[in-house]
């Protein structure tokens, strides 16, 4: 099996990164700090399973056509192989995922 490097496009880490903020500042009484960085991280860990233990697939929005998607949780990540490199163009949270 190749090894493979990730790239994490800042398109990628955007969209994760809004999508934790918008849940903090929705509940702002319970949902702290290191909930944030937990949801973060948990998604971020599963770019990492891309192409080892996810499964490629045929992208489900119009948008992310001519892109491999990929599906961990809640989470949708578009990505692109060159060589031994995969290149996470975006990501989509499941809530999100239409077009």
């Amino acid at each position: 099996m190749t090894e493979y490097q990730f790239i994490v496009k800042a398109r990628a880490q955007r969209r994760i990164r809004l999508f934790y903020q918008n849940v903090a500042r929705k509940y702002k009484h319970t949902y702290d700090i290191d909930d944030f960085i937990r949801d973060v991280q948990n998604a971020v860990y599963g770019i990492y399973q891309i192409e080892k233990t996810l499964l490629r697939r045929e992208p489900t929005l119009k948008r992310w056509a001519g892109y491999h998607m990929a599906h961990k949780g809640k989470w949708y990540f578009a990505y692109t192989i060159e060589g031994d490199t995969i290149f996470i163009e975006d990501a989509c949270h499941a809530q999100n995922m239409h077009d």
